[in-house]
């Protein structure tokens, strides 16, 4: 039984209930579905901060607990145990594959590596310059030009298929981008390598940006009270996270990963990382930040990595593309499999000009 809700126009009197409706953990859910035709009324949540605009089974998040569970596995068990396959095919299918499940998973992934040669042709139409990300958008967007036999989304093997070929196919992209910038001919796929798990993040350069401009310990504290002080437009990139309100529980993984590529690279000494280490220190002290909750994120951790292993910075959000795709493949796949699923039209509260007649440009 659901509980009941009611809202009420406390200026007409008029009221309508509202279902609840219950996931298997988190806050319950308000249904609002006939709030407009009851009520007359829109509601007005920009970000979508309170409002769930879908049901899922893919991923559960507690921002304020630092919790993050894939199919209800928590994060850091699949990162220190896990595969990248593994955790791609346990994000599509719903649960842990057998031996044979993930040997069939990954022999899939690997026979559709190779990209069409046509295809790669697309580069020759962007400059030398031109944004990494840019061009591989523009080259995936392409792909169903050169698959359009197996577009059909109500089709569950058409489905399967897209998915496993955009997993396979997006680091071979992602690769003719970066050798692109260089002027360097492609260099196809070897399947013989592991499918590596790349590092999340969507602010990393912005990290290394502010980093660069610190420039080195001693410049910290100074740094630091540009931050606190608010007319001086100066951010703390890294820190801080619209979902976790508590440590990023990526983060933590992150971290560690960071100190095992360093030390494996040669590099502890880096002065770059040992500046992101003092700078996490000191904003981790400061009551500014701590009453905040602002913690070192994913991004904090996840430049200094691809820096080290020589991954230029307008690659960085490729490389994050990569490691995201299966999730959105697991998402969509949710998606438009979905008996109950509706385009999406968000409302708006408009305020702009109220209906008025054209006037003849002599007039105006």
């Amino acid at each position: 039984m659901s509980t009941k809700y009611e809202l009420k126009n406390l200026a007409t009197g008029k009221s309508t209930q509202l279902d609840s409706m219950s996931g298997t953990i988190g806050p319950d859910v308000i249904n609002i579905s006939h709030l407009t035709r009851d009520m007359n009324v829109f509601t007005f949540d920009p970000g979508f901060m309170a409002t769930a605009s879908t049901e899922s089974k893919v991923t559960y998040i507690d921002g304020d607990a630092g919790v993050l569970l894939y199919r209800g596995y928590p994060v850091e068990q699949l990162a220190e145990r896990s595969s990248f396959l593994e955790v791609a095919n346990l994000l599509i299918n719903g649960s842990l594959p057998t031996k044979a499940g993930l040997c069939a998973f990954h022999d899939s992934i690997m026979r559709h590596t190779m990209v069409n040669e046509q295809l790669l042709r697309f580069f020759q139409g962007f400059h030398h310059d031109a944004h990494p990300m840019a061009m591989v958008s523009a080259v995936v967007a392409s792909m169903a030009a050169f698959y359009h036999d197996t577009t059909d989304i109500n089709n569950p093997r058409h489905r399967e298929i897209f998915a496993h070929r955009i997993i396979a196919k997006l680091p071979t992209i992602a690769a003719a981008a970066y050798k692109h910038t260089l002027g360097q001919p492609f260099i196809y796929p070897r399947n013989d390598l592991r499918y590596c798990s790349t590092a999340h993040g969507g602010a990393n350069e912005a990290v290394l940006d502010m980093l660069d401009s610190i420039g080195s310990v001693a410049q910290i504290d100074k740094f630091l009270s540009k931050v606190k002080d608010k007319s001086d437009g100066v951010r703390l990139m890294g820190f801080g996270h619209r979902v976790y309100k508590n440590f990023d529980p990526r983060a933590k993984i992150i971290r560690g990963m960071c100190y095992r590529v360093l030390e494996k690279l040669g590099r502890t000494d880096d002065p770059l990382f040992d500046l992101a280490l003092k700078l996490e220190e000191i904003a981790l002290k400061d009551e500014y930040f701590v009453s905040r909750k602002l913690y070192p994120n994913v991004d904090f951790y996840s430049g200094i990595i691809y820096s080290a292993l020589g991954i230029p910075r307008s690659m960085f959000t490729v490389m994050f593309a990569i490691a995201r795709t299966a999730g959105w493949v697991a998402h969509w796949q949710e998606m438009v499999s979905d008996p109950n699923m509706k385009i999406g039209r968000p409302r708006q509260l408009y305020t702009g000009p109220t209906q008025r007649d054209y006037q003849p440009i002599e007039k105006r």
